[in-house]
């Protein structure tokens, strides 16, 4: 049995901060916390809130032109203030293990995953080059990587992203560290293979290690974490057992956090809050002030003192008892006035898929898939990574030509046209990508983005401003953003962005390839919210493609399966997340985390009303 009152790390008034031009960044503020064996404690916030670099301060790696400092940083009796490079390459991976999100960039593309395991035995005695080579076999092996005699000397490109991910935790934990931070461990994985991930920490907590996870999905730490620390601009705003911070939240930014997940709220009701519109913080004031529907002239100039609600449980808010706002108003009727067929009185199909099947050389991608989309309503598509549900996006979209099958789009041939035939059509269909930043030529300002695709001619140019600034307003954004790069933007502009340029051309169907999977749980709150406004207010039909079965859920009328190529179960959401028929559908919804995991009967999680 792991001894849980052995504290192996503390931490005690922890500072980062960086120089910038102009100023100086402060990262972390001041963070407290201590970590004993066998213990997971959970570090929960969106981008930015400073996670990331408390993590790499406890290992050395802050960041070029970081400052750290803190009153205690002790590690199992060592103090790790001030210790050398030397000391600092004998903590990482001997005592401290370090699981990053992107395993492809942290894992060496030149080397074998065995040699990368094998680098971190040899550099804490790990014995003869056969010894480290049978070790690093049974490490892949005790994170249930397949054939781990043979992946053992294969590349990281070589692995799909659930592997390379697993891969990475063999190499963080062969030196068995009695710390590992494991960093966003799971962020853009599968449900299933995150329910893998999050199954190997746990059995590595039971069997004693100290645990620090980061992550900034609640649903997820439910499942491993004993405690959780959320943090918000640098501090810890709340601070107490999982449970007590789950079900009983309160500081105002954990209660958003957890209203804007999709599995903790009922479909038709919204899950973001209203913005609130309100100064700055000065220097020692609340840094949710300026969101914060509680705030108080006294939260934006601080200082903000702790509270101790219950022991073990501090709140960073002097306005916990206040009364909560009003919910929002629940979101429209998801099924917008539209045009029906006479037909039992359904919506007119605006994407039929009849029998599809796609190759790209070897085993089909896509295997004579048929789906139906209707206007007014959502469809949507689920699946693992490698199931086909991109190339299906890439094939309603014109971009690729079917093996067999045929796609019709309004109820005109799509599939096998020539493109000239099928540009009348192109505006009436466009896509929301899931990486803006990435679809957006980087020299073009926002403005121009837009105006791509409005096709208004340059002489006309007060009619495309007000049409641009009109677009920027229906998606929640300040028409002043059209001068800014898409690089000035955060995530969430970004996507808005991606939208408004969507809607430039009036289309009557759009296609969201993992739209908001890249997003924080909050701004992904946001985009889902404004999807289902639009489609009330437009009658836009969306073919909305997601790995998150909790965001399907929410935002769909429809959904279909698809593993390995095909559609394995399809039909109305509730019945198919209520009532699964596929075994594969009964495994993904097994997989899916949600807050309510933490405790120890069914039930809902306390949630602002």
């Amino acid at each position: 049995m792991p001894d849980s009152d052995r504290t192996l790390l503390t931490v005690e008034g922890l500072r980062v901060g960086f120089r910038v031009p102009g100023g100086r960044i402060e990262a972390v503020r001041g963070v407290d916390f201590t970590l004993a064996a066998g213990e997971c404690l959970a570090i929960v916030g969106e981008s930015g809130s400073g996670k990331s670099v408390t993590a790499r301060a406890l290992v050395g790696l802050a960041g070029t032109g970081a400052s750290v400092g803190a009153d205690r940083l002790e590690l199992d009796g060592l103090d790790l203030r001030g210790i050398g490079d030397r000391q600092w390459r004998e903590v990482r991976g001997g005592r401290i293990g370090l699981v990053l999100q992107d395993a492809l960039s942290s894992l060496d593309p030149l080397r074998t995953i065995g040699a990368e395991i094998g680098e971190t035995l040899q550099n804490h005695g790990g014995g003869t080059r056969a010894e480290r080579r049978a070790r690093a076999v049974d490490l892949l092996r005790q994170v249930h990587l397949p054939d781990p005699e043979i992946r053992v000397g294969w590349h990281s490109h070589e692995l799909s992203g659930g592997q390379r991910q697993r891969a990475l935790i063999a190499a963080s934990m062969a030196a068995d560290p009695p710390v590992l931070i494991a960093d966003e461990p799971t962020t853009a994985l599968d449900v299933t293979v995150q329910a893998q991930i999050l199954d190997l920490l746990a059995a590595k907590k039971d069997a004693g290690t100290a645990l620090l996870l980061i992550s900034h999905d609640l649903a997820v730490v439910a499942r491993l974490a004993d405690r959780i620390a959320v943090m918000h601009g640098g501090r810890f705003v709340e601070q107490g057992e999982a449970r007590d911070i789950l079900v009983d939240p309160a500081h105002p930014y954990t209660r958003t956090l957890l209203t804007a997940v999709p599995t903790t709220r009922p479909r038709g009701t919204r899950l973001s809050l209203t913005p609130i519109a309100g100064p700055p913080p000065g220097p020692d004031g609340c840094t949710y002030a300026a969101s914060c529907p509680l705030a108080a002239d006294s939260c934006r100039t601080g200082p903000i003192v702790p509270v101790l609600r219950e022991p073990g449980h501090a709140v960073l808010c002097p306005r916990t008892d206040e009364p909560w706002p009003a919910p929002p108003p629940p979101l429209a009727n998801r099924a917008a006035p539209a045009e029906t067929t006479g037909e039992d009185d359904e919506p007119a199909t605006v994407i039929e898929v009849t029998g599809v099947t796609k190759s790209y050389g070897g085993p089909p991608a896509v295997l004579e898939a048929s789906l139906r989309l209707r206007a007014g309503r959502t469809l949507g598509v689920v699946g693992e990574s490698g199931s086909g549900k991109s190339t299906l996006a890439l094939l309603v979209l014109g971009l690729l030509e079917p093996d067999a099958g045929t796609i019709e789009v309004l109820g005109r041939p799509w599939s096998a046209r020539p493109e000239r035939e099928r540009r009348a059509l192109r505006g009436r269909i466009q896509l929301v990508p899931q990486d803006p930043l990435a679809a957006f030529d980087p020299r073009y300002r926002v403005g121009r983005i837009i105006a791509e695709a409005l096709g208004v001619p340059g002489a006309w140019a007060a009619r495309r401003d007000r049409r641009i600034a009109g677009l920027l307003e229906r998606v929640g954004l300040d028409p002043s953003l059209a001068g800014r790069h898409p690089r000035q933007l955060s995530g969430g502009q970004r996507q808005r962005v991606a939208i408004a340029r969507a809607l430039a051309s009036e289309p009557e169907v759009l296609v969201c390839d993992e739209a908001v999977s890249a997003l924080d749980v909050s701004v992904q709150a946001q985009i889902l919210d404004l999807f289902v406004d639009l489609q009330r207010e437009l009658g836009l039909a969306l073919l909305f493609i997601s790995h998150d079965l909790g965001v399907v859920h929410h935002i769909s009328d429809d959904v279909v399966v698809m593993r390995s190529a095909e559609i394995v179960e399809r039909g109305p959401v509730e019945r198919v997340f209520q009532s699964p028929e596929h075994p594969y559908t009964k495994a993904l919804l097994t997989a899916l985390p949600s807050p309510e995991d933490v405790l120890d009967d069914p039930g809902p999680v306390a949630r602002p009303t």
